[in-house]
């Protein structure tokens, strides 16, 4: 079992999908939350949490008790967001996958905040990395079984027919149980990889889907935006206005080269309300704008497609040299030397 530091909480929003995973899986899951203290309290489930380590002891306790079937599979194929109806609304009404991606942050705001996924893309290919920081060692390999369980399921419901992912990589050697991946995914899997990921053919992200209804899209958006605004920091997670001020500046980098009052418009928020947030956060409109300058900088530069001048423009910046000197400041070396040591190769 994995060390986890006892005072880590996580939000159990999800506490419905537990008990319809047991209910598939052929037991009753009541005896287990009583077993580990934890409280089932639907009337005020937005605000309940749990410990890190009484979740990881139920899971194991599922997985004891399931017969014929993997636990973990059937947890994250049988979720919903049950109580987070606008973020499934955002995710069937998208028009592309790629538009999809922003829900893994969200989900790491309202339900598991040491839970990172992001988007690598290298050729024809794109893969789905999964982290988990905040535990003080890799967490059971049952939650990375059940994210990805998850993540398939709702990859078949978007594309149809069409094929999902093609292999699977896994930090952890194979389980005494490997077949029940080849049974459940359907594609190669590789253990004891460098890094858990889905990796998938790169076109997939930009394939026109089916459901896509742009108007109830952005109502579903603007909802979830309004409910991470409210969201006060727990532990060691962003904020939910710092999240969803982070989400702006990746979507829509030409606001780094502008004031708060840009900012601001697109949450459609005062700009002193704006303000007024980052301060109790303890935080500045210019801290914000300078780490994500400095992280799309970086991401800009390490794919060799913009010129210098090109990102110095794009990020707001009065000119190269102006960029040259903040960028130095921040990772300690040029934006040409940072190139030259990501091995692109544009100047």
């Amino acid at each position: 079992m994995s060390s986890l530091p006892d005072d880590l909480r996580v939000p159990f929003l999800t506490l419905p999908n537990w008990i319809k995973a047991a209910a598939h899986c052929g037991f009753n899951i009541e005896p287990l939350f009583r077993e580990q203290g934890i409280e089932t309290d639907l009337i005020h489930l937005e605000t309940t949490t749990v410990s890190a380590l009484q979740l990881v002891q139920v899971m194991e306790a599922c997985v004891a008790r399931t017969r014929g079937r993997h636990f973990p599979f059937v947890l994250g194929e049988t979720f919903a967001f049950d109580y987070m109806p606008d973020i499934a609304t955002f995710l069937t009404t998208s028009s592309t996958l790629r538009e999809t991606l922003r829900v893994f942050d969200w989900v790491r705001a309202l339900i598991n905040p040491g839970l990172y996924v992001h988007l690598e893309e290298s050729g024809t290919e794109a893969a789905l990395v999964l982290e988990s920081r905040g535990f003080e060692a890799e967490p059971s390999m049952y939650f990375t079984e059940s994210i990805f369980a998850s993540i398939y399921k709702f990859a078949r419901t978007l594309l149809g027919d069409r094929p999902v992912f093609g292999r699977l990589c896994l930090r952890y050697p194979a389980p005494p149980y490997a077949a029940e991946y080849d049974k459940y995914f359907g594609v190669q899997i590789l253990f004891d990889q460098p890094h858990n990921k889905m990796v998938f053919e790169r076109g997939l992200l930009d394939v026109p889907l089916e459901g896509a209804f742009p108007a109830l899209h952005r109502q579903a958006e603007y909802r979830v935006q309004r409910q991470l605004i409210s969201l006060p920091k727990a532990g060691s997670a962003e904020s939910g206005i710092v999240l969803l001020i982070q989400q702006t500046f990746a979507g829509r980098p030409e606001l780094l080269g502008e004031g708060i009052e840009s900012l601001a418009t697109a949450l459609s928020l005062h700009p002193r309300t704006l303000q007024r947030r980052l301060q109790e956060e303890g935080l500045s409109f210019g801290e914000l704008q300078a780490r994500a300058r400095f992280q799309q900088a970086a991401g800009w530069l390490q794919a060799g497609e913009l010129s210098i001048e090109q990102i110095s423009e794009r990020l707001g910046f009065s000119d190269r040299r102006s960029f040259t000197r903040a960028f130095s400041r921040w990772a300690g070396m040029s934006p040409s030397s940072f190139r030259r040591k990501s091995g692109a190769t544009l100047a």
